[in-house]
């Protein structure tokens, strides 16, 4: 958590906050924040950015350097991971107990504002870099696909063996951006058990599962995401899938759809809540 939609409704919400604005500055309050092979935050200052969009669940600013060459960064990388956030604020507004890193932007007009970002337990990262640093982060090459542009035959190869199917789309290696959430509900629409093994789903198990992913990711994304911790999008904004989950989170509960008890377990090391009636 922040999970493919909350990214998303992050970047879309940010966008019209920080593109074509300009880094005045960045003051790095936590330096652990900083991704170890990041080239210095400071060396953003002067930077413009031209772009904001998504990969994964990793938040990405395209820039215009102030000093084009080799050693200067042209994408601004935000892993959120369970706790981060990004937040625009008042110019000169006095950091929170969990801001990490502060930028201070200046739009056309002349405005100025802060971007804060915060993570509660300090697991996110931010990385500035160029074309040589993104070759060199094995996280980056070895993200898989983008769910909601993948057909079911682009699935099939990558569920092998008999690691469960749970596990195997939390691994960002195999499709980019599922979390906890998004497979609970992924896998109960698809009426699939968590702990099936994944290489021993057929053409019209992997149809139905992409079909599922899809539709609960974007229906998410339509009502900007689930908010169950700390999430709020860039206009500090909470999302609302939280009120459609069918499963994740309700453990014990009555299956909406069969009234069977639902049941609790960890697979892949996380808490899981399926249908042993539905989910076969």
């Amino acid at each position: 958590m922040p999970e493919l939609p909350e990214v998303e409704t992050i970047v879309r919400t940010l966008a019209p906050h920080v593109l074509n604005a300009r880094i005045e500055a960045v003051n790095l309050l936590h330096p652990k924040s900083a991704h170890p092979l990041s080239l210095p935050l400071e060396s953003l200052a002067g930077s413009a950015i031209c772009g904001a969009r998504r990969r994964g669940k990793l938040v990405l600013l395209d820039l215009e350097p102030a000093k084009p060459g080799p050693d200067s960064g042209d994408l601004l990388v935000i892993h959120l991971r369970m706790t981060g956030s990004l937040l625009p604020r008042e110019h000169k507004a006095a950091p929170g107990k969990h801001t990490r890193c502060v930028f201070t932007l200046k739009d056309n007009p002349g405005n100025y504002q802060d971007l804060f970002f915060d993570d509660i337990r300090t697991f996110g990262k931010i990385l500035l870099a160029n074309k040589s640093i993104l070759e060199a982060w094995p996280f980056w090459n070895e993200l898989g696909p983008e769910p909601l542009e993948m057909s079911a035959a682009d699935l099939k190869p990558r569920l092998r063996g008999n690691r469960q199917l749970k596990a195997a789309l939390l691994d960002q290696k195999t499709i980019a951006g599922i979390g906890n959430i998004y497979a609970d509900e992924a896998l109960f629409q698809s009426r699939l058990h968590p702990c099936r093994k994944a290489g021993s789903l057929d053409a019209g198990d992997c149809e139905r599962l992409l079909a599922a992913i899809q539709d609960v990711l974007l229906r998410s994304i339509a009502q900007c995401g689930s908010s169950i911790r700390n999430y709020k999008d860039a206009d500090g904004n909470a999302g609302a899938f939280q009120n459609s989950f069918k499963v994740y989170g309700k453990g014990g509960e009555t299956c909406p759809a069969c009234g069977a008890a639902l049941q609790k377990s960890r697979v892949g090391g996380r808490a899981t809540v399926f249908c042993g009636a539905c989910q076969k």
